[in-house]
């Protein structure tokens, strides 16, 4: 009896120091988001603040375009070395070095004197491209590890609902900070966002990036089509992670370590590709419909847009609590889909009252894939997630930065339902082509999973199923 007993209650100590822990990474996670979504209002806040002071002080478009380009150029960089830098330093001293240096580039433009301008404005786009692309891939590619396997998905969704009230605030306070204090305390506003992620960051224990290979196991288990796989691969990607060599063969060993890791890499690039048409388009196209205020439409477009968003995590999280499980790859390929056919659909010239519904169930679907595809790549082994995040961050930048080139050339000859029709029609038609793959990849297994349970049920006869064989 006595015996009988002991296991059970050290089972229920057992469950109650795990539920404990579980409840202490969640509130330090809590914490963490809230850190991120205040910089990320300033980050947000920068992007309109930034740019305004780069025309006025310019007086050229042209600069606005180099700065941006200067921005998405070192994001660019900074995705192919930050693979290698969470191999090397742990992700909290990345998260925390990555605020201090947004905040110290913000006061040196604050003290710039009037002839040094032009480089810190420069200065200030390398270093915020840089340093914001060094903190979301550390974040995202160190969350299994600060909350768990089985959380990931409520983290990601939790830290995207962060992001997206931040955005909403950013753009929409943006014009009246400005407007009503100016430039510098703007700036000021800026960088005191980055200083308190910092602090955020400072203060707690943050897992991940350097010493996070031991837990490479345990992060391919129960994942969604990318652990059966992920074996070789991962012992490839953690003898080549820890020899310290070269970024590409880890990177692409990352993609390669998962069926469809690759295809689902480049449909991320190809939608941010279309990202930038919608982005470029919406300001025409909103003076088309208002030429006195065109500032309306694009404001309200936004916050529609962060709205649905923001309901699809709230379904997100509470789907991941009652299942425990993510939204798969195939969530993403299909939430591709619908988000970039509503986004063609806005530039239609539907009522204003669909338009609203049309860019709710963009936000939604925009919702849906951000956490399918960080939760996918999250899959990975530790030893590899960092590379791929990285790789898939220089992906964005680049579909992003070669986008925004394009579709402001295409703009100044065809309409924005046009230029943002052939753009999202081409992340449409990668998206099929990924549901197929994964479709495909799923049939296999189950066939492959037939053929194993016939051979198990009647071993000299691998035709016939269990069930048949039961009844002999």
């Amino acid at each position: 009896m006595g015996s009988a007993d002991g296991p059970k209650a050290d089972e229920t100590d057992g469950d109650t120091r795990k539920a404990r822990d579980t409840a202490v990474s969640e509130r330090r996670f809590r914490f963490l988001v809230a850190g991120y979504a205040v910089s990320s209002y300033g980050t947000f806040l920068n992007m309109v603040a930034l740019n305004l002071f780069v025309y006025e002080t310019t007086g050229r478009a042209l600069a606005m375009g180099l700065f941006m380009a200067v921005r998405l150029a070192s994001g660019f960089v900074a995705g192919l070395v930050v693979g290698g830098l969470l191999a090397r330093f742990s992700a909290k001293s990345i998260m925390l070095w990555a605020n201090v240096g947004q905040g110290a580039v913000m006061l040196v433009l604050i003290l710039a004197p009037d002839g040094m301008l032009t480089g810190a404005l420069m200065a200030v786009s390398v270093v915020i491209g840089a340093c914001g692309t060094l903190f979301m891939v550390a974040l995202r590619s160190s969350i299994p590890e600060m909350v768990g396997e089985d959380r990931r998905a409520w983290a990601n969704s939790l830290s995207i609902t962060g992001r997206s009230l931040a955005m909403v605030a950013g753009f929409a306070s943006a014009g009246v900070v400005v407007s009503l204090v100016g430039y510098t305390a703007a700036f000021l506003v800026d960088m005191a966002t980055f200083v308190a992620c910092a602090v955020t960051v400072a203060l707690l224990p943050i897992a991940g990036g350097k010493g996070a290979g031991g837990s490479a196991p345990e992060a391919s288990e129960g994942s969604e089509g990318s652990e059966s796989s992920g074996g070789s691969g991962a012992g490839k990607g953690t003898s080549a992670a820890k020899s310290g060599r070269r970024w590409r063969p880890v990177a692409f060993v990352a993609l390669a370590a998962a069926p469809g890791m690759g295809l689902m890499v480049a449909l991320r690039g190809v939608d941010a590709f279309g990202s930038s048409s919608h982005n470029a388009a919406l300001p025409i196209y909103s003076t088309s419909l208002d030429a006195s205020n065109p500032a309306v439409f694009v404001s309200a477009f936004w916050c529609v847009w962060a709205l649905g968003n923001i309901g699809a995590q709230q379904v997100i999280q509470r789907y991941a609590q009652r299942t425990g499980r993510s939204v798969g790859a195939l969530g993403f390929g299909y939430g591709t889909v619908v988000m970039s056919a509503a986004f063609i659909a806005a530039f239609a010239g539907f009522p204003l009252a669909v338009t609203a519904v049309i860019a709710l169930i963009a936000g939604a679907a925009d919702g849906l894939t951000e956490v399918a595809y960080t939760s996918h790549l999250q899959t990975l082994p530790a030893t590899l997630r960092g590379h791929a995040f990285g790789l898939s961050a220089t992906f964005e930048n680049l579909g992003f930065g070669v986008g925004m080139i394009l579709v402001a050339a295409a703009l100044d000859r065809f309409s924005p339902l046009a230029v943002v029709g052939w753009s999202h029609g081409a992340a449409i038609v990668v998206a099929v082509v990924f549901l197929l793959r994964v479709a495909g990849v799923r049939r296999a297994e189950r066939t492959g999973l037939r053929k194993e349970e016939a051979v198990e049920g009647r071993p000299d006869r691998g035709d016939r199923d269990g069930a048949e064989v039961s009844r002999g």
